[in-house]
């Protein structure tokens, strides 16, 4: 039977990527894998997480889903206009920055970097998830969302028992263990506050930590 293995924001925490990686019992084969977004920023190394996460995509192709978070979104706004966008370092883009920033102080960002990001989808839908990076708006069906809320929701989403009419599994807000309600799962647990990076496994909802 295929399992899906979803794995929270991870945010530059390469090592405890790296470790969950060797923990999961991953068949590529059959398998796949769901990143929730929020990858980059605040943490020790973005970039290196997102080259692994690069590489990953061009070995395993459609097994490897990478969505989009709001620090994704907010980083590409941030290259699109820096000086529209001058919070971007203060809520945590700054290591981003920095790993991409040469010697000469030039931010530069290669073009394959930048189309890897551009092509993050904000969702990902099958016959029982819904896969997001922070939520859904209540009473508006799945295929009405609104991009910005699929980035940056959290309580209107969180404190809501609405039926979307599948579980809707999503990252953005940190936890301090997995939050398991009827109508979602977050598994967002912190790593890059001292938590654990959780990977969430599917259909049986088991849990895997590093």
């Amino acid at each position: 039977m295929e399992r899906t293995f979803v794995i929270g924001d991870i945010h530059g925490c390469i090592d405890k990527f790296q470790c969950l990686l060797g923990k999961l019992p991953l068949d590529w084969s059959r398998d796949r894998m769901i990143v929730l977004g929020d990858f980059i920023d605040r943490g020790p190394a973005p970039r290196r997480v997102m080259e692994l996460l690069m590489e990953m995509k061009l070995e395993h192709g459609e097994r490897l889903i990478v969505l989009m978070g709001n620090h994704e979104r907010m980083f590409l706004d941030y290259l699109a206009d820096r000086d529209a966008n001058i919070l971007f370092p203060v809520v945590g883009g700054q290591s981003t920055i920095d790993d991409f920033t040469e010697p000469d102080g030039r931010l530069v960002v290669p073009e394959m970097h930048l189309r890897f990001l551009q092509s993050l989808p904000v969702m990902e839908v099958d016959d029982r998830f819904c896969f997001v990076h922070a939520g859904l708006r209540p009473k508006r069906a799945i295929e009405d969302q609104d991009e910005h809320d699929l980035l940056f929701i959290r309580s209107e989403f969180i404190d809501s028992g609405y039926d979307w009419g599948r579980r809707v599994i999503f990252g953005h807000t940190p936890f301090e263990h997995p939050l398991i309600q009827e109508n979602k799962i977050g598994i967002d647990t912190g790593a890059v506050y001292g938590g654990r990076l959780t990977a969430l496994v599917l259909p049986e909802i088991d849990f895997i930590f590093a």
